[in-house]
């Protein structure tokens, strides 16, 4: 038996998704929602969840967590959702729907890097565009892309990850009219930390989806991400979306927490008053510059990225070095937005490590 004779050389040169193990760290690395439910909603799903026919199958399409979740998100008339096991799923999902002779996949860099990884898995060109060094959109250089890959998907990250900002909405809608021979995917799942959406915009263009999750709102651990959009792209997904791909403990919990949405909603609301506050923090630390940030993340310059996250790592403090992930991103960090106890826990590790 030979491994290098049945595994795709591409896949033999490719490192797993790094998911460092946090046992008695800080964990700041993975833009979690730090806070968990209350106790009484914790009995109370608990007793749901044992109710729960473990013995069958999920329902593929399950229409009452379907209508609930459109009405939660406001999702427009006349456009459906199709759920994924995170938006990973859907991701993946796209990529295989998609993976025509010739197909190609563009989106902004940095940026989320399933894009590329799940267009390499499916045998699909990526085109990776830089940003700019303010990371806005480079304009001509995107629309370049798009001209020369028509029926291209195209990944807008709304707020882009690692770099948080949110792109122009007047950029946006001229790269879907440009990309009207393709798909353009709108990935907003760091919309709860945004307070900005396409969603209502959808019926307006119909070479466009839009893509979250529920794991930055507070349950990163059920894998529920969701695609809204026209039928006439959503039914061509389906057809390639595995069968029973949503759990029936996934199902049963997104429908109990989308009656008390209002308590994820306020966990929202203090991360985004603790990012201003981290920001404000390290941003007075010497030689640190904090970038501007609509998520529940913030990136930030050091002047040795790579000294100052070992320093950390030795303060059992967790957090993300992007430093090497591309050039624009040199000696930087990414800081997960914790609770007040464990921002001031960050910030004096930052402080000590720099």
């Amino acid at each position: 038996m030979s491994v290098d004779q049945v595994i795709r050389p591409d896949v033999l040169a490719m490192s797993t998704y790094p998911v460092p193990d946090a046992t008695g760290f800080l964990k700041l690395d993975a833009m979690e929602n730090p806070y968990g439910l209350p106790q009484a909603l914790r009995t109370e799903l608990g007793r749901r969840l044992a109710d729960v026919a473990l013995n069958r199958y999920p329902a593929p399409r399950p229409q009452a967590l379907l209508e609930k979740l459109s009405r939660a998100m406001e999702v427009p008339a006349g456009m459906k959702l199709l759920l994924g096991n995170g938006s990973d799923e859907i991701i993946n999902m796209i990529a295989m729907a998609t993976a025509r002779p010739g197909a190609a996949v563009i989106a902004p860099m940095p940026g989320f890097v399933m894009y590329e990884m799940s267009s390499r898995f499916a045998g699909i060109e990526f085109v990776g565009v830089p940003l700019r060094p303010d990371f806005s959109l480079d304009m001509p250089a995107m629309l370049n892309a798009i001209a020369a890959h028509p029926g291209a998907v195209v990944y807008l990250a709304y707020p882009n990850n690692p770099t948080g900002n949110l792109f122009a909405d007047d950029d946006i809608e001229t790269l879907v009219r440009a990309a009207d021979r393709g798909l353009v995917v709108i990935d907003e799942a760091y919309q709860p930390f945004a307070g900005k959406t396409w969603m209502p915009r959808l019926p307006e263009f119909p070479n466009l989806l839009v893509m979250r999750t529920v794991s930055k709102l507070g349950l990163a651990g059920i894998r529920l991400g969701y695609v809204a959009g026209g039928a006439h792209w959503l039914d061509q997904l389906d057809k390639v979306r595995p069968p029973y791909n949503v759990n029936v403990l996934t199902q049963a919990c997104a429908e109990f927490m989308l009656d008390h949405l209002d308590v994820l909603d306020a966990q929202a609301a203090e991360l985004r008053a603790q990012r201003e506050r981290l920001a404000a923090a390290v941003a007075a630390l010497p030689g640190v510059h904090v970038f501007p940030s609509d998520a529940n993340f913030l990136l930030v310059r050091v002047p040795d990225a790579d000294k100052t996250h070992a320093g950390l790592l030795a303060h059992k403090v967790l957090i993300k070095n992007v430093g090497k992930m591309h050039v624009l991103l040199a000696n930087c960090l990414r800081l997960t937005v914790g609770t007040p106890t464990e921002n001031t826990a960050m910030v004096q590790a930052l402080a000590a490590s720099l």
